[in-house]
């Protein structure tokens, strides 16, 4: 077993020590560099090391006094391998690219860096960000920090896997179908899966259109993953379109909605014991928690509508399977679709708060040769499609909403998450929910 998340401050605690002069930035960086270098080997979540730059950045930061506007100076990070650096591969995880050089910084690169972050490299993903393991023919297979026999997720398998180790003190990911909740999720850490659109995608774009400025891309959202939910709210607030303010609720005067049965999609008893025992802590503090209500949308229609749109806008309207391809009014139809989803969505956050859920129906999975969802899953002992268990995913993704994956527990050793969905742009207030459950659970 890799160290994992108490061995390294976090990025909030790592800045103040380079603040008070206590870690000057090249030291930060030269640790983290060595981390990589003594844990990557086992985990292969690094993929792309732009160390010499990073020292020499580091090394001009030295004897500086960082204003607020720069609250991560000298913070060393990695990104995801799908977000472009200028001078650095971007393959999405594709031979035929490995020659394709980023020629500018994506726009949460430019803002990260404005904010003082010196980025040290990208990490691993699995081809054309579509699996929920991160494998591919460019950079090999990455393994999760708790047990390299298994699947750190994807596609921010790798994002997921350097923050877990210890690597860095903090990601950014994106997630269309739980790639940034499912890693969370598989390695113990949190994420944060935006509302739709309140990050800016500008430079995440597949090497095919590379420098092309294409559009953000239905669903897709970039969401940052850390090992606490303070860092995870200053990277949310650092890199947003828009300001973003919290609403102050105290989680005991919230009203909170357990979901854990989707039709189709049932959840392993490795998932709902650390869940159910979660959720039984909070009570026993006083939280309000409800498991059912008739305003839940229908989930069943959700999830069809859900996957034909996840199809749509991952092939961008290419043929199916079936040779058929989808036409202007089959996508219209769809965001039709998505507007009565968002719309129950809506009336349901009238009543609750939040609504906390699974990210995924089972932990950690062994790896496999093939993508998982084009295969099974193994749930309670029976074997259930896998395309199934992104129900999970779209259960936030498909109305646009946010949802914040803490850790709950684990079982056998595998670590377990939380999803907290919160209403359209209430993204701070979802991860300050999960920053109190997370301290009624862990103290």
């Amino acid at each position: 077993m890799i160290p994992t998340l108490t061995d390294q401050p976090g990025a909030i605690a790592l800045a103040a020590q380079i603040r008070s002069g206590a870690l000057s930035p090249l030291e930060a960086v030269d640790a983290a560099i060595a981390r990589i270098e003594d844990r990557d080997m086992q985990i292969d979540a690094v993929v792309v090391c732009d160390f010499e730059r990073a020292r020499e950045t580091a090394a001009a930061l030295d004897g500086q006094t960082p204003g607020e506007d720069r609250p991560l100076f000298g913070v060393p990070m990695t990104i995801k391998e799908s977000f472009d650096i200028a001078g650095l591969p971007t393959t999405w995880g594709h031979e035929q690219f490995a020659g394709n050089i980023a020629r500018r910084d994506a726009r949460i690169v430019q803002k990260l860096k404005a904010a003082g972050v010196i980025f040290i490299g990208k990490t691993n993903v699995p081809p054309d960000l579509a699996d929920w393991q991160s494998r591919n023919p460019v950079y090999g297979r990455t393994r999760n920090p708790h047990d390299t026999s298994r699947s750190p997720g994807g596609s921010s398998g790798g994002s997921a896997a350097a923050v877990a180790s210890g690597m860095v003190p903090c990601e950014y990911g994106t997630d269309i179908g739980g790639s940034v909740r499912v890693p969370a999720h598989f390695c113990g850490v949190w994420g944060h899966k935006t509302s739709w659109g309140l990050i800016s995608k500008h430079g995440h774009d597949h090497p095919m259109m590379a420098g092309s400025d294409a559009h953000d891309g239905a669903l897709s959202i970039a969401g940052p993953l850390a090992r606490n939910a303070d860092d995870l709210a200053l990277l949310l607030q650092l890199t947003a379109s828009i300001p973003m303010h919290a609403s102050g609720r105290r989680l005991a005067d919230c009203r909170l909605l357990l979901v854990t049965d989707y039709p189709g999609s049932p959840v392993d008893a490795a998932v709902l014991g650390p869940i159910e025992a979660a959720v039984a802590a909070l009570e026993d503090a006083g939280v309000r928690v409800e498991r059912t209500t008739d305003l839940l949308p229908d989930l069943a229609r959700q999830q069809q509508d859900y996957m034909k749109m996840l199809n749509v806008a991952m092939a961008r309207g290419m043929p199916a399977p079936d040779g058929k391809r989808a036409t202007a009014t089959d996508w219209f139809d769809l965001l039709d679709a998505q507007a009565r989803t968002e719309a129950a969505w809506h009336a349901l956050f009238e009543t609750y708060d939040f609504v906390l859920a699974p990210p995924a129906p089972v932990l950690a999975m062994p790896h496999r040769e093939g993508r998982v969802f084009d295969g099974t899953l193994t749930i309670n002992g029976r074997e259930e499609s896998a395309a199934a268990g992104l129900a999970w995913a779209g259960i936030a993704t498909f109305p646009n909403l946010p949802s914040t994956v803490l850790p709950v527990g684990a079982t056998d050793g595998l670590p377990c998450g939380m999803q907290v969905i919160g209403p359209r742009w209430a993204d701070l207030d979802c991860i300050a929910a999960a920053k109190a459950i997370g301290e009624i659970l862990h103290g």
